[in-house]
């Protein structure tokens, strides 16, 4: 059972099929609203409803509706005059059509509306038509009457209820071409690569984590103003306003700010964030001036690394030569100093035998 008023009864019109239903609003507004004052004291500003020809104020039932004519003349229009219209769709949503749902221009949508059934015996027919437009993948295009104008509608199905947005006429959707920019603008590739890695960083979002900053700024500033305290001081904001200079500074920049909020390194590998390099047939159609000088100092640079790399190991091969020939000195020096020293000491020897004196026989 609907807790929500309802703003028109009618009936849905399927065919021969007739399906009693109540209309509801399926959107609320959480704008927070203000009141008009007399900036010198405070008072209320109100709106009156003044007869001008009578100069006195009068009350809603007393007011009614006239359409305007070319020369100023009124012509008064009554709700009965509007009920006995003689069209279907007075009191009817009457579906004309059944299209797939990206038939539908986005541009046309317009205030969206629950459709209840009416009664017992409406849940049936509510039901078929629902289950219908569930296996079919379509949605159905209807037309129907409500506040003194027709209008035109898309039924769809959301959770287990039939929703109808209203849809604008398609002569009440502007053209575009003058609003597109009106001078020749070339996107190179690189540029399209940071705005790939951008989006690809940004991610997906559920829109049920999305709030409304202001409204809650607005609230804090209220409370702060019942409460006679100071009102909450608003951060600058660092995006700069107005045209952008460089556009590839800026696609990078806010590539490596999107990284950061994630938690993650700017320049990590392998991250969608990586620049996707430029085509092939790109590079094979023609190389710029500016890429050629690049390309002939990569090569100096290589040529230069080659000689470094060899007279690294030249300097390698005359190290290991002369620390050969050290070692060979003083492995000779070493076996020169131990001749020496055992020839020393075999002299030595010698001349002990023969300052010894020598034993006589006994007689």
């Amino acid at each position: 059972m609907l807790h929500v008023r309802s703003i028109w009864n009618g009936a849905i019109s399927f065919g021969l099929v007739s399906i009693p239903i109540k209309l509801v609003n399926a959107t609320e507004s959480h704008s927070i609203s203000f009141r008009q004052i007399h900036l010198d004291d405070g008072g209320r500003i109100r709106y009156r409803k003044v007869c001008e020809l009578e100069d006195r104020e009068v009350s809603t039932p007393e007011i009614g509706k006239a359409y305007e004519d070319a020369d100023g003349t009124l012509i008064p229009i009554t709700d009965e005059d509007l009920a006995a219209l003689p069209i279907p769709t007075a009191r009817t949503i009457e579906i004309v059509a059944f299209v797939p749902a990206d038939r539908i221009d986005p541009l046309q949508m317009d205030t969206a509306y629950y459709l209840s059934a009416n009664g017992v015996p409406a849940a049936k027919p509510y039901v078929l038509l629902r289950e219908a437009l569930k296996r079919s993948q379509k949605v159905a295009v209807a037309k129907f009457a409500l506040r003194g104008r027709e209008r035109l509608g898309m039924l769809r199905v959301v959770d287990d209820v039939i929703a109808m947005h209203g849809l604008l006429w398609p002569d009440e959707i502007r053209a575009s071409d003058e609003v597109a920019p009106d001078t020749s603008v070339t996107v190179h590739d690189k540029e399209l690569d940071l705005a790939d890695a951008l989006m690809d960083t940004l991610g997906e979002v559920d829109l049920e984590d999305l709030h409304d900053d202001y409204r809650d700024a607005v609230e804090e500033l209220i409370a702060a103003k019942a409460s006679g305290v100071e009102a909450p001081a608003v951060p600058a904001g660092e995006r700069p306003g107005g045209k952008v200079l460089d556009l590839m500074a800026a696609l990078e920049k806010s590539v490596r700010e999107a990284k950061e909020s994630r938690g993650e390194e700017a320049g990590q590998p392998g991250e969608p964030a990586e620049v996707t390099p430029l085509p092939a047939r790109r590079a094979a159609a023609g190389k710029s001036a500016r890429t050629a000088p690049k390309e002939v100092g990569g090569k100096k640079s290589t040529s230069a690394a080659k000689k470094t790399a060899a007279k690294k190991t030249t300097s390698k091969k005359t190290t290991a030569k002369k620390s050969t020939t050290k070692t060979a000195t003083k492995e000779a020096a070493g076996t020169a100093t131990k001749q020496s020293a055992a020839k020393k000491t075999a002299a030595k020897k010698t001349a002990a035998k023969k300052a010894a004196p020598r034993k006589r026989a006994s007689a």
